[in-house]
């Protein structure tokens, strides 16, 4: 029976010369007042093979607060300066509550200046414009995210929730290539599959981090058809209904990067059971058809 491809070994960040792991963390509800805790978690990611790290300006909003993320992990890094070298360190920007969205280039560089102060760090290796902001050209949000890179405040560039279109647009008015796209993705959630996401990374060589891969938690639990089957998955392999979770998303030839939401140390350290459960294509389709309600032409 011939499995799909399912590697644990480190891959290209898009073009932008940066190698990560095919796993990340993320940091959306990372919070406290306990920099050993946080660190706790770091460390736990860390123990997996996990370097690529993902934050938000907005992470922390609104309580305890815009920010709170990014300046949490800045107080674990200045407890231990050598941390930030064990690390893909990605923010994003761009998101400004109750606005919702600028990208004006003014408004991205001092965003990007202000993440970088928060983590206490001069660069981060990883920037992306959180959400798009219909009311900007993207010229000029391109011009922005060039004067990052060439500032060296940003390594590389990339997307989130943004469509295949605007992702075009803006990666024409840029000398450089867009090295990620961020969508939601996930078995439940696989619209990138349909509306040129996936397409468009595979077409361009883009690194795509995969946000809220198991669905709100949804399919962690067994309840409805797809979590039934990644579940079933899951036991034949000896895994958790996560790990076949993570491991259905990274079978796919775009490569997707699940970013773990897991605040938990314990549940971090599991992530890495996805490579313990590979996918047949039959396996494989038969949750794509479970997912979207209709039968295969």
């Amino acid at each position: 029976m011939t499995m799909l491809p399912l590697s644990s070994e480190p891959r290209a960040l898009g073009k932008s010369g940066l190698t990560v792991s095919p796993l990340a963390w993320g940091m959306w509800r990372f919070a406290g007042d306990d920099p050993a805790a946080a660190r706790a978690k770091i460390d736990a990611a860390l123990a997996i093979g996990i370097t690529l790290f993902d934050t938000a300006d907005i992470y922390g909003f609104p309580t305890p607060g815009f920010g709170e993320a990014e300046a949490l992990l800045g107080r674990v890094f200045a407890e231990d300066r050598s941390l930030r070298d064990r690390m893909v360190l990605a923010t994003k920007g761009g998101i400004v509550p109750p606005t919702p969205y600028d990208s004006s280039a003014a408004y991205l560089t001092a965003a990007l200046d202000a993440s970088l102060k928060r983590l206490g760090v001069e660069q981060v290796d990883l920037w992306q414009i959180h959400r798009p902001d219909m009311l900007t050209h993207p010229q000029e949000v391109a011009g922005a995210l060039v004067r990052m890179v060439e500032s060296g405040k940003a390594r590389t560039v990339g997307v989130s929730n943004y469509t295949a279109g605007q992702t075009a647009a803006l990666q024409a008015w840029l000398p450089f290539p867009l090295a990620s796209h961020q969508p939601e993705w996930s078995a439940l959630h696989t619209h990138p599959l349909f509306d040129g996401i996936a397409d468009q990374a595979m077409a361009r060589d883009m690194a795509v981090l995969a946000w809220s891969p198991l669905g709100g938690g949804r399919l962690g639990n067994g309840d409805g058809a797809v979590a039934a089957l990644l579940a079933a998955h899951g036991e034949r392999h000896g895994v958790s209904a996560t790990a076949a979770a993570y491991s259905w998303l990274m079978s796919h030839p775009a490569r997707p990067i699940p970013i773990v939401g897991t605040q938990d140390p314990a549940r971090i350290a599991q992530a890495v059971d996805a490579f313990k459960a590979p996918w047949t294509r039959t396996e494989w389709y038969a949750v794509l058809v479970a997912s979207t309600g209709e039968k295969l032409p």
